[in-house]
Protein backbone atom coordinates (compact mmCIF):
# COMPACT_ATOMS: atom_id res chain seq x y z
CA UNK A 1 0.00 0.00 0.00
CA UNK A 2 1.03 3.63 -0.30
CA UNK A 3 2.36 5.68 2.58
CA UNK A 4 -0.24 6.58 5.17
CA UNK A 5 -1.57 10.14 5.11
CA UNK A 6 0.12 11.21 8.36
CA UNK A 7 3.52 10.22 6.96
CA UNK A 8 2.87 12.02 3.68
CA UNK A 9 2.04 15.22 5.57
CA UNK A 10 5.09 14.85 7.81
CA UNK A 11 7.42 14.49 4.83
CA UNK A 12 5.75 17.49 3.21
CA UNK A 13 6.50 19.58 6.31
CA UNK A 14 10.14 18.52 6.22
CA UNK A 15 10.36 19.45 2.56
CA UNK A 16 8.79 22.85 3.15
CA UNK A 17 11.29 23.45 5.97
CA UNK A 18 14.14 22.89 3.51
CA UNK A 19 15.66 19.96 5.40
CA UNK A 20 18.53 18.49 3.39
CA UNK A 21 19.20 14.74 3.10
CA UNK A 22 21.42 13.45 5.89
CA UNK A 23 24.15 12.31 3.51
CA UNK A 24 24.60 15.93 2.41
CA UNK A 25 25.33 17.00 5.99
CA UNK A 26 28.27 16.71 8.31
CA UNK A 27 27.75 14.40 11.32
CA UNK A 28 27.38 17.48 13.52
CA UNK A 29 24.65 18.94 11.28
CA UNK A 30 22.85 15.62 11.15
CA UNK A 31 22.93 15.30 14.94
CA UNK A 32 21.33 18.74 15.27
CA UNK A 33 18.50 17.61 13.00
CA UNK A 34 17.93 14.60 15.23
CA UNK A 35 17.60 16.91 18.21
CA UNK A 36 15.03 19.01 16.36
CA UNK A 37 12.91 15.95 15.60
CA UNK A 38 13.16 14.83 19.22
CA UNK A 39 11.60 18.11 20.34
CA UNK A 40 8.44 17.19 18.40
CA UNK A 41 7.60 14.18 20.54
CA UNK A 42 6.71 16.03 23.71
CA UNK A 43 7.22 14.75 27.24
CA UNK A 44 6.69 11.11 28.09
CA UNK A 45 4.87 9.68 31.12
CA UNK A 46 6.09 10.56 34.59
CA UNK A 47 8.52 8.10 36.13
CA UNK A 48 8.93 7.11 39.77
CA UNK A 49 12.65 7.72 39.38
CA UNK A 50 15.10 8.82 36.69
CA UNK A 51 18.81 8.23 37.16
CA UNK A 52 21.85 9.08 35.07
CA UNK A 53 24.60 6.45 35.06
CA UNK A 54 28.14 6.19 33.72
CA UNK A 55 29.10 2.82 32.26
CA UNK A 56 32.70 1.71 31.89
CA UNK A 57 33.49 0.62 28.34
CA UNK A 58 35.60 -2.37 27.41
CA UNK A 59 38.34 -0.18 25.91
CA UNK A 60 38.79 1.84 29.09
CA UNK A 61 36.52 4.69 28.07
CA UNK A 62 33.01 5.33 29.30
CA UNK A 63 29.56 6.34 28.12
CA UNK A 64 26.31 7.42 29.70
CA UNK A 65 22.97 5.75 30.28
CA UNK A 66 19.59 6.93 31.55
CA UNK A 67 17.60 4.64 33.83
CA UNK A 68 13.83 5.16 33.69
CA UNK A 69 12.01 3.48 36.59
CA UNK A 70 8.20 3.36 36.39
CA UNK A 71 5.81 3.30 39.33
CA UNK A 72 5.40 0.03 41.16
CA UNK A 73 7.75 -2.94 41.29
CA UNK A 74 9.56 -3.33 37.93
CA UNK A 75 8.74 -6.56 36.09
CA UNK A 76 11.90 -6.58 34.01
CA UNK A 77 14.60 -4.49 32.36
CA UNK A 78 14.60 -3.21 28.79
CA UNK A 79 18.04 -2.20 27.56
CA UNK A 80 17.26 0.11 24.65
CA UNK A 81 19.74 1.04 21.91
CA UNK A 82 18.72 4.04 19.83
CA UNK A 83 18.91 4.31 16.07
CA UNK A 84 20.85 6.78 13.96
CA UNK A 85 23.19 4.76 11.78
CA UNK A 86 25.79 4.54 14.58
CA UNK A 87 26.50 8.22 13.78
CA UNK A 88 23.59 10.29 15.13
CA UNK A 89 21.08 9.99 17.95
CA UNK A 90 21.20 10.76 21.67
CA UNK A 91 19.22 9.52 24.64
CA UNK A 92 17.40 12.85 25.07
CA UNK A 93 15.79 12.24 21.67
CA UNK A 94 14.58 8.81 22.81
CA UNK A 95 13.45 9.79 26.29
CA UNK A 96 9.77 9.99 25.34
CA UNK A 97 9.89 6.55 23.73
CA UNK A 98 11.77 5.12 26.72
CA UNK A 99 9.26 6.53 29.18
CA UNK A 100 6.39 5.20 27.10
CA UNK A 101 7.88 1.70 27.07
CA UNK A 102 8.58 1.84 30.81
CA UNK A 103 5.07 3.02 31.62
CA UNK A 104 3.30 0.50 29.39
CA UNK A 105 5.40 -2.55 30.20
CA UNK A 106 6.13 -1.92 33.87
CA UNK A 107 9.81 -2.43 33.12
CA UNK A 108 12.81 -0.32 34.02
CA UNK A 109 14.25 1.05 30.78
CA UNK A 110 17.97 1.66 30.36
CA UNK A 111 18.70 4.04 27.47
CA UNK A 112 22.28 3.35 26.40
CA UNK A 113 24.15 6.41 25.11
CA UNK A 114 26.78 4.36 23.27
CA UNK A 115 29.61 6.26 21.59
CA UNK A 116 29.13 7.34 17.99
CA UNK A 117 31.10 7.25 14.74
CA UNK A 118 33.13 8.67 13.13
CA UNK A 119 34.75 9.65 16.43
CA UNK A 120 34.34 6.04 17.58
CA UNK A 121 34.18 3.64 14.66
CA UNK A 122 33.36 -0.07 14.52
CA UNK A 123 33.44 -2.07 16.77
CA UNK A 124 32.91 0.55 19.50
CA UNK A 125 29.10 0.72 19.29
CA UNK A 126 28.78 -3.05 19.56
CA UNK A 127 31.17 -3.34 22.49
CA UNK A 128 29.46 -0.44 24.28
CA UNK A 129 26.09 -2.10 23.70
CA UNK A 130 27.35 -5.29 25.34
CA UNK A 131 28.81 -3.31 28.24
CA UNK A 132 25.37 -1.74 28.75
CA UNK A 133 23.82 -5.21 28.87
CA UNK A 134 26.28 -6.52 31.45
CA UNK A 135 25.93 -3.31 33.49
CA UNK A 136 22.14 -3.66 33.53
CA UNK A 137 22.38 -7.31 34.57
CA UNK A 138 24.72 -6.44 37.43
CA UNK A 139 22.99 -3.25 38.56
CA UNK A 140 19.40 -4.54 38.32
CA UNK A 141 19.79 -8.19 39.31
CA UNK A 142 17.03 -10.75 39.36
CA UNK A 143 14.93 -9.19 36.61
CA UNK A 144 14.40 -10.66 33.12
CA UNK A 145 16.20 -8.64 30.45
CA UNK A 146 14.89 -7.52 27.08
CA UNK A 147 17.26 -5.98 24.53
CA UNK A 148 15.58 -3.64 22.06
CA UNK A 149 16.45 -1.05 19.48
CA UNK A 150 15.55 0.59 16.21
CA UNK A 151 17.63 0.71 13.01
CA UNK A 152 21.29 0.76 14.11
CA UNK A 153 19.94 0.06 17.59
CA UNK A 154 18.19 -3.01 16.21
CA UNK A 155 21.53 -4.03 14.78
CA UNK A 156 23.14 -3.62 18.20
CA UNK A 157 20.38 -5.65 19.87
CA UNK A 158 21.01 -8.52 17.46
CA UNK A 159 24.78 -8.23 17.91
CA UNK A 160 24.44 -8.25 21.71
CA UNK A 161 22.17 -11.31 21.61
CA UNK A 162 24.76 -13.18 19.52
CA UNK A 163 27.62 -12.25 21.82
CA UNK A 164 25.67 -13.12 24.98
CA UNK A 165 24.98 -16.56 23.52
CA UNK A 166 28.57 -17.14 22.44
CA UNK A 167 30.18 -15.86 25.65
CA UNK A 168 27.64 -17.25 28.13
CA UNK A 169 26.65 -13.69 28.96
CA UNK A 170 23.56 -12.43 30.76
CA UNK A 171 20.41 -14.34 29.74
CA UNK A 172 18.12 -12.39 27.43
CA UNK A 173 14.39 -13.08 27.56
CA UNK A 174 13.53 -11.32 24.28
CA UNK A 175 15.20 -9.34 21.50
CA UNK A 176 13.13 -6.58 19.91
CA UNK A 177 14.50 -5.61 16.50
CA UNK A 178 12.76 -2.64 14.89
CA UNK A 179 13.71 -2.22 11.21
CA UNK A 180 17.19 -3.46 12.11
CA UNK A 181 20.36 -3.14 10.07
CA UNK A 182 21.40 -6.77 9.64
CA UNK A 183 23.59 -6.71 6.53
CA UNK A 184 25.93 -4.49 4.53
CA UNK A 185 24.40 -5.38 1.14
CA UNK A 186 23.31 -2.04 -0.31
CA UNK A 187 21.91 -3.44 -3.55
CA UNK A 188 18.98 -5.67 -2.60
CA UNK A 189 15.44 -5.00 -3.82
CA UNK A 190 14.31 -2.78 -0.94
CA UNK A 191 17.49 -0.69 -1.23
CA UNK A 192 17.02 -0.04 -4.94
CA UNK A 193 13.24 0.56 -4.90
CA UNK A 194 12.64 4.27 -5.66
CA UNK A 195 9.54 4.26 -3.43
CA UNK A 196 11.71 3.54 -0.39
CA UNK A 197 13.98 6.59 -0.69
CA UNK A 198 12.28 8.61 2.06
CA UNK A 199 13.58 9.47 5.56
CA UNK A 200 16.35 6.93 5.02
CA UNK A 201 17.79 6.46 1.55
CA UNK A 202 20.39 4.18 0.02
CA UNK A 203 22.76 7.16 -0.18
CA UNK A 204 22.26 7.88 3.51
CA UNK A 205 23.02 4.27 4.45
CA UNK A 206 26.21 4.47 2.39
CA UNK A 207 27.07 7.62 4.38
CA UNK A 208 26.38 5.82 7.68
CA UNK A 209 28.44 2.76 6.77
CA UNK A 210 31.31 4.93 5.52
CA UNK A 211 31.47 6.69 8.89
CA UNK A 212 30.98 3.58 11.03
CA UNK A 213 32.89 0.85 9.23
CA UNK A 214 34.85 2.18 6.24
CA UNK A 215 36.70 -1.14 5.90
CA UNK A 216 34.59 -3.47 3.74
CA UNK A 217 35.95 -6.52 5.55
CA UNK A 218 34.74 -5.17 8.89
CA UNK A 219 31.24 -4.62 7.51
CA UNK A 220 30.90 -8.31 6.66
CA UNK A 221 31.71 -9.49 10.19
CA UNK A 222 28.77 -10.85 12.21
CA UNK A 223 29.16 -8.13 14.85
CA UNK A 224 28.45 -5.57 12.12
CA UNK A 225 26.19 -7.64 9.82
CA UNK A 226 24.49 -10.27 12.02
CA UNK A 227 22.72 -11.77 9.01
CA UNK A 228 26.14 -13.15 8.06
CA UNK A 229 26.54 -15.11 11.29
CA UNK A 230 26.99 -18.80 10.48
CA UNK A 231 24.61 -20.04 13.16
CA UNK A 232 21.61 -18.32 14.76
CA UNK A 233 20.48 -21.29 16.84
CA UNK A 234 20.07 -20.80 20.56
CA UNK A 235 19.30 -17.09 20.37
CA UNK A 236 16.49 -15.57 22.46
CA UNK A 237 12.99 -15.21 21.01
CA UNK A 238 12.63 -12.23 18.73
CA UNK A 239 10.14 -9.60 17.64
CA UNK A 240 11.12 -8.16 14.26
CA UNK A 241 9.25 -5.13 12.94
CA UNK A 242 9.90 -3.79 9.46
CA UNK A 243 8.44 -0.86 7.56
CA UNK A 244 6.88 -1.39 4.14
CA UNK A 245 8.65 1.62 2.59
CA UNK A 246 12.16 1.23 3.99
CA UNK A 247 15.51 0.40 2.41
CA UNK A 248 16.17 -1.89 5.41
CA UNK A 249 12.97 -3.91 4.95
CA UNK A 250 14.40 -6.92 3.13
CA UNK A 251 17.39 -7.50 5.40
CA UNK A 252 15.21 -7.28 8.50
CA UNK A 253 12.79 -9.83 7.09
CA UNK A 254 15.67 -12.04 5.94
CA UNK A 255 17.03 -12.04 9.50
CA UNK A 256 13.63 -12.99 10.88
CA UNK A 257 13.50 -15.92 8.44
CA UNK A 258 17.03 -17.02 9.34
CA UNK A 259 16.04 -16.99 13.01
CA UNK A 260 12.98 -19.12 12.25
CA UNK A 261 15.05 -21.61 10.29
CA UNK A 262 17.40 -21.87 13.28
CA UNK A 263 14.49 -22.77 15.54
CA UNK A 264 14.19 -19.40 17.28
CA UNK A 265 10.62 -18.27 18.09
CA UNK A 266 9.96 -15.16 15.99
CA UNK A 267 7.09 -12.71 15.70
CA UNK A 268 7.65 -10.76 12.49
CA UNK A 269 5.46 -7.96 11.22
CA UNK A 270 5.74 -5.70 8.20
CA UNK A 271 4.08 -2.40 9.12
CA UNK A 272 2.03 -1.38 6.10
CA UNK A 273 2.15 2.20 4.87
CA UNK A 274 5.11 3.07 7.12
CA UNK A 275 8.58 4.42 6.42
CA UNK A 276 11.86 4.10 8.26
CA UNK A 277 11.98 5.92 11.62
CA UNK A 278 8.21 5.79 12.17
CA UNK A 279 8.49 3.73 15.37
CA UNK A 280 10.27 6.43 17.37
CA UNK A 281 7.93 9.25 16.29
CA UNK A 282 5.82 9.04 19.42
CA UNK A 283 2.85 11.45 19.40
CA UNK A 284 3.64 12.36 15.79
CA UNK A 285 2.76 9.35 13.59
CA UNK A 286 -0.17 7.01 14.40
CA UNK A 287 1.87 4.10 13.08
CA UNK A 288 4.24 4.57 16.01
CA UNK A 289 1.49 3.94 18.55
CA UNK A 290 0.36 0.76 16.80
CA UNK A 291 3.90 -0.62 16.59
CA UNK A 292 4.63 0.22 20.22
CA UNK A 293 1.51 -1.74 21.18
CA UNK A 294 2.87 -4.74 19.27
CA UNK A 295 6.15 -4.52 21.17
CA UNK A 296 4.45 -4.01 24.54
CA UNK A 297 2.23 -7.05 24.00
CA UNK A 298 5.23 -9.19 23.05
CA UNK A 299 7.17 -8.10 26.14
CA UNK A 300 4.11 -8.73 28.31
CA UNK A 301 3.77 -12.21 26.85
CA UNK A 302 7.36 -13.07 27.75
CA UNK A 303 7.20 -11.59 31.26
CA UNK A 304 3.89 -13.29 32.07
Amino acid sequence: MSLDEATIQFLKQLGEAGVRPLHEMTPEEARALGGMLGDMYGPGPEMARVEEALIQAEDGGSFGARVLVPAGTPRGVIVYYHGGGWVIGAIDEFDTLGRTLAHRTGCTVVLADYRLAPEHRYPTAGSDAYAALTWAAASLPGLPIVVAGDSAGGNLSAVVALRARDEDGPPIALQVLVYPVTDCDLDNASYTDPENQLMLTRDTMIWFWDHYAPDQADRARPDASPLRAKDLAGLPPAVVLTAEHDVLRDEGEAYAERLRQAGVPVEAKRCAGQMHAFFTMVNVLPGSAAAITTVVEAIDGVLR
